[in-house]
């Protein structure tokens, strides 16, 4: 033993074998039980849900270590010897790289902690345990990895060789989930065989790159010499970081690089103002888009214009900042006028859906008037008003990520309440809060006055904002909208709403880094020519091709926020927010009038033009970048040291804040990912249950979403297959919402979102039990009132392939547009030879007209009740090569205007034989006579449940 001067050193060893240690462990851990499996397991833990071996031959991580003795406790047992020197690793990377007041080792050895407990979780809870908890351990994990990384990278000691082995193993996993991603979904959605197989090896990699990469730092531990001693003491580290140097080489350059946010101290209180600030702009993003869907509901139950439609002006409220008292009173109350705007969150609250109206547009009127002049009042604080443009921009994020977490509803929304989802009361708590947090006077600011600016249009600048509102409101705002653009049905060809939903909030927060840090770059004309580029690829194109033009368009809107607000706050609050309110309700106008021009004053002019509404959005957004490249800077005072500093931490907390966000869209992508293997509800008996129901774009009549309501109808009815009509709710008046998905994800249904918002229809979409094989969108022929989409599909039905078609006729007053629809569906069901199902809304009486047409030798299509049934006007369900064997109308109880209509057919039995009588001979026999699983279910009987019963003829009827 040494004798020390300060103590008598028990044991010693070399930092460097903590990292050995924890290396060796983690990886016998994976690869005992890899090897155990396989010896002993091998057919068993290959197998998945489509395919085993030999198609596919090597077996997943979850597979080999979660599911089979003695694999799993060989596994768990290294795993549980791997904890310590994990624990070990994470706090010497801590005192390798702590430094007094420095926020970023704390974070970073923070997340490394809880990393390595959430590691515990999926590994001691494995999927046979409890599935889903495996999958929040396990998701959690690999999003805690980010930060962690990142971290490691940006806190590296100058050690050479270890920043290279980092690099290369971080490029390595990070470009590994990319491959791992495609190959999942080939393998769940177009259950492809063997492509599970190479997702394995993916994952397994990706273990090979993640301990690789922590196994880096015995390289910078081997200067570390663990000491066992009789007395206290412990040394810093207090080696030169990369950051450290980065941000030296930034200051002599008197540049602002990202680099710099790892640096510096930061406090928990401005951390607290940043993040009070997001949810204020999420609280106006809110409110803003809840108003379309609120005086949606007034003229859709109308059939018309019903004169509430003027609420859509409320937002113009900025003009009054043009009087000069009533502005000085708005930017010296702030406070009062964000508490305002509160009042759209509040709304849900009110109960008649007029009172309810006028709450969400008085909100929306306070929100845009305290917005406005927020803006303008730190129009002399640049460091303040770079804090206030993130928050608004990363309140829309915030805004689009909670309508991903709900199945494109915002749960604040004056729609929602307790019972259909929402979290009303929660928002309205948080957002009381975040105003008063976020208004009190911030001990951070000073009065630095910016450059002087010349030149420039108030007008320009208006329209360049107008535009930009509009393009953030009609296609950022959900991050299904511009997917649903590009889809165009069965197989699929492009991206899903999920998971790729998180690859548009990816791209938005790419967007806003490069507006944050680079805003000169943001408003140039060779990024406009891109952008516009982008825009006209992303309208032609379908599938990917369009949807990469959509990515790059999303990147472009959101990085020239900071550019065009800091333009506009340069002029009149009046001049520029409240003509760039009135122009962007112009278009918002358009973008309604293109699909509802049968119902609107002067709505030929614009029918069917969404290009000419784009156009004019990227004509505005021109208009603003040339205000911008016209104005004139003046240089000004060099900036003081402080204010350098200030504007870096504010900067660093939006960037903390953006990550966090973007952490939790790629977590919601992974918990909501379908698992694709749904089930019919009487697969014994080769039942198929389809049904068709009008839904009335999910607004019930008391103006609530109703999307719940018809998961409950839908279920109850034990429906297989349903087509859904006037369904397509993409659209700012409609809120930009997609009913399809909640009702897929919760019912365990695959979903075909119909002709897309782009081809200005009511919406048809068709849910299945079973695989959708081929779906093809059509348009038919409209001459002259509004398009009525159809989706023809091909469904794998117990082995045999049926085909579905969902269609919805034009309108009673359109004669020779339903007579040319009616030829045309009748050649396009005519045009396959194989069995099929349609559901539709014929706008036709039984035995009359065009009725002929739909049921006739050409089609081959045959109604499921014959009778004259004098009630029947709109729905129909036809069908031919396939035996029916029951029928029921089923009322609407509450939720829309229109009932639902359900048949029951056999699948791979010949189609019920046409008797004497022909075709409205019907072949009825009673209930009893049927076998019980043909049956409808008896809740609906009688008085019914929740006001759905069978009604007309008060029950089922069931055919030979």
């Amino acid at each position: 033993m040494a004798k020390e001067k300060d103590g008598l050193v028990v044991a010693s060893l070399s930092g460097k074998w903590v990292s050995y240690t924890h290396t060796v462990f983690a990886y016998s851990a994976f690869f005992s039980a890899l090897i155990v499996g396989m010896w002993l397991h091998f057919h068993k833990i290959v197998q998945n849900e489509h395919y085993g071996y030999p198609d596919e031959w090597f077996p997943s991580v979850s597979a080999t270590i979660g599911d089979r003795y003695p694999e799993r406790s060989i596994f768990q047992l290294f795993i549980a010897i791997t904890s310590g020197p994990r624990f070990m690793l994470v706090f010497l990377w801590y005192v390798l790289t702590a430094r007094p007041g420095a926020f970023a080792p704390k974070f970073v050895a923070s997340i490394g902690l809880i990393r390595t407990v959430l590691c515990g979780g999926w590994v001691y809870i494995t999927s046979t345990d409890d599935h889903d908890w495996h999958d929040i351990f396990m998701i959690s994990y690999l999003v805690f990895t980010l930060p962690w990384t990142l971290g490691c990278l940006a806190l590296s000691p100058q050690n050479a060789t270890a920043i290279r082995y980092r690099k290369i193993l971080a490029g390595l996993f990070f470009g590994t989930l990319v491959p791992l991603v495609y190959f999942f979904i080939q393998h769940k959605v177009h259950r492809v065989a063997g492509a599970y197989t190479i997702y394995a090896f993916f994952e397994w990699s990706l273990i090979l790159f993640d301990v690789g990469f922590d196994a880096v730092t015995a390289f910078d531990f081997k200067g570390f010499e663990l000491r066992i001693v009789d007395t206290k003491g412990l040394s810093k580290g207090h080696g030169v970081a990369v950051a450290d140097a980065v941000l030296e080489k930034a200051k002599r350059q008197n540049q602002s690089i990202p680099q710099q946010l790892i640096g510096g101290t930061y406090s928990w209180n401005h951390m607290f103002d940043a993040a009070a600030d997001v949810y204020v702009g999420f609280i106006f993003w809110s409110v803003l888009t809840s108003l379309g869907v609120t005086v949606w509901y007034f003229p859709l139950w109308h059939m018309g214009i019903s004169g509430y439609e003027a609420l859509v002006m409320t937002s113009i409220s900025p003009f009054l900042l043009g009087i000069g008292p009533f502005r000085r009173f708005a930017v010296s109350n702030q406070r009062l006028l964000h508490l305002l705007s509160v009042s759209g969150i509040a709304a849900f609250l009110v109960k008649d859906p007029v009172y309810r109206l006028f709450a969400v547009g008085t909100g929306v009127s306070f929100a845009c008037l305290a917005w406005s002049a927020t803006f303008w009042a730190d129009r002399n604080n640049p460091h303040r008003l770079d804090a206030k443009i993130s928050a608004f921009s990363l309140g829309l994020l915030m805004s689009s990520i909670a309508k991903y977490a709900n199945h494109t509803n915002n749960p604040v929304w004056p729609i929602m309440n307790d019972i259909n989802g929402g979290w009303n009361k929660t928002g309205l708590c948080l957002a009381i809060l975040a105003v008063l947090r976020a208004t009190r006077r911030s001990a951070g600011s000073f009065g630095e006055m910016p450059r002087n600016r010349k030149g420039g249009s108030s007008m320009l600048a208006a329209c360049g904002l107008a535009g930009l509102l509009f393009g953030l409101h009609s296609l950022l705002s959900d991050s299904s909208t511009m997917i649903l653009w590009v889809w165009d049905g069965y197989p699929v060809k492009g991206p899903l709403a999920v998971p790729h939903g998180s690859w548009t909030l990816a791209a938005m927060g790419v967007g806003f880094v490069i507006g944050l840090f680079y805003p000169n770059l943001a408003s140039t004309w060779a990024t406009f020519g891109i952008a516009s580029v982008s825009a006209a690829i992303f309208y032609s194109n379908e599938g990917w091709t369009g949807y990469y033009g959509a990515l790059i368009l999303a990147a472009y809107l959101t990085s020239i926020v900071p550019p065009f607000i800091t333009s506009a706050v340069g002029h009149g609050p009046g001049k520029t927010f409240g003509v760039a309110f009135l122009i962007y309700n112009i278009l918002v106008l358009a973008h309604v009038w293109v699909v509802a021009y049968a119902f609107v004053p002067g709505g030929p002019l614009l029918r069917e033009r969404t290009d000419i509404v784009m156009t004019l959005m990227m004509l505005l957004i021109g208009a603003g970048v040339f205000s911008i490249r016209g104005t004139s800077i003046s240089p000004g005072p060099t900036p003081s040291k402080r204010s350098i500093l200030a504007r870096s931490k504010l900067r660093a907390y939006a960037v903390y804040t953006l990550t966090m966000l973007q952490l939790l869209s790629v977590s919601i992508a992974f918990l909501r990912f379908p698992s694709y293997d749904y089930q019919p509800y009487h697969p014994e008996e080769k039942l198929l249950t389809a049904g068709i129901w009008t839904v009335h774009f999910a607004l019930d009549n008391d103006m609530w979403s109703s999307e719940r309501r018809m998961r409950d109808a839908i279920k109850d009815l034990e429906l297989d297959v349903v087509g859904l009509l006037e369904s397509d709710l993409q659209r700012i008046i409609m809120g930009n919402r997609d009913m399809t998905q909640f009702l897929a994800e919760d019912l365990g249904m695959y979903a075909d979102f119909g002709p897309g918002p782009n081809k200005h229809t009511w919406g048809a979409a068709l849910l299945s039990k079973f695989p959708i094989v081929n779906s093809t969108h059509h348009l038919l022929p409209s001459p002259v009132g509004e398009l009525a989409p159809a989706i023809h599909a091909t469904i794998d039905a117990y082995g045999e392939l049926i085909d579905v078609v969902v269609f919805h006729s034009g309108q009673e007053e359109d004669v020779e547009d339903r007579r040319q629809q009616s030829q045309y569906l009748a050649k396009l069901m005519g045009s396959s030879n194989r069995p099929m199902i349609l559901l539709s809304y014929l706008v036709t009486k039984p035995h009359e007209g065009n009725y002929h047409t739909y049921v006739s030798e050409t089609s081959r299509m045959r109604d499921i009740d014959p009778t004259d049934d004098w009630d029947r006007w709109c729905e129909y369900i036809l069908f031919r090569g396939i035996r029916r064997v029951g029928y029921a109308r089923v009322s609407r109880g509450t939720i829309t205007d229109t009932e639902i209509q359900v048949g029951k057919f056999v699948v791979g039995e010949p189609e019920n034989p046409i008797r004497e009588g022909g075709l409205r001979e019907t072949g009825e026999v009673p209930e009893e006579s049927v076998p019980a699983g043909w049956r409808f279910p008896e809740m609906f009987k009688g008085k019914g449940v929740r006001g759905h019963r069978y009604h007309v003829f008060d029950r089922p009827r069931y055919y030979q």
